[in-house]
């Protein structure tokens, strides 16, 4: 009898033919939405929408001072950090020890490759669109690379992403599984949506970051679930209510 962890991947999506689908169209979306984001900022043609949101959260009187309390600012701060790059790397390693704790060798292997991967194609994108930061208001972060797409807001899509999905498969309850990748979804949102608020970023760079670390993510689970039907990878726990 055959082992039903070594099964391969046409075989599992076979089974559940609407999650195949799902995850081919949501990385086709992620995609070419990246794409035409990327089309249309190097065209110029985002430049009115963009400078449009962005002097939106400003105060008309002060652009210097972004609208809201200042408590509010002082959580859109807290926010961003969320997506800054020590703590997610941080946090991608706390999830590595509790793996490797947990006798996940190859989930924790391919998590690390998934992350890093993902690090790195932000980096580059960075260098290849090489967009200047906003200019309409001050900053209120401090910022050092190109803005296109948002690093924060693509590397926070990478890492919860991917983390929630590597978590989840370990997760038999459903409602722990919607938990996990809703948290996920919050918290890369969240990030992004602060970018733009203090000014670090355009928000088509922060719906370009969204988009490529979907994609990134999503890719990277239809390469874990092939990955675990040839047994190079530990299998995840069918879900149950």
């Amino acid at each position: 009898m055959s082992d039903p962890r070594h099964t391969d991947l046409p075989e599992q999506l076979r089974r559940t033919p609407e999650l195949g689908f799902g995850l081919i169209f949501l990385l086709a979306l992620a995609g070419l939405l990246f794409f035409l984001l990327a089309g249309e900022v190097v065209e110029g043609d985002t430049k009115a929408f963009d400078e449009w949101l962005l002097l939106l959260l400003r105060n008309p009187a002060d652009l210097s001072d972004p609208v809201g309390p200042l408590w509010f600012e002082e959580i859109a701060r807290d926010m961003t950090a969320l997506g800054g790059v020590f703590w997610l790397t941080l946090l991608t390693l706390w999830v590595a020890g509790y793996l490797a704790l947990s006798r996940h060798f190859g989930t924790m292997w391919f998590m690390l490759l998934a992350i890093g991967g993902g690090t790195l194609l932000s980096r580059g994108a960075k260098l290849f669109f090489d967009r200047p930061r906003p200019d309409l208001v001050p900053h209120e972060s401090i910022v050092y690379t190109a803005s296109f797409p948002s690093g924060h807001s693509m590397l926070s899509a990478v890492v919860y992403f991917t983390l929630a999905v590597m978590l989840s498969r370990l997760e038999a309850r459903r409602l722990m599984k919607i938990y996990i990748l809703t948290a996920a979804i919050l918290l890369t949102g969240v990030v992004g949506m602060s970018r733009v608020y203090l000014g670090v970023h355009w928000p088509t760079d922060v719906l370009a970051g969204w988009s490529a670390g979907a994609a990134w993510a999503t890719a990277c689970f239809l390469v874990a679930r092939w990955l675990q039907g040839r047994g190079r990878i530990e299998p995840g726990e069918e879900a149950r209510d």
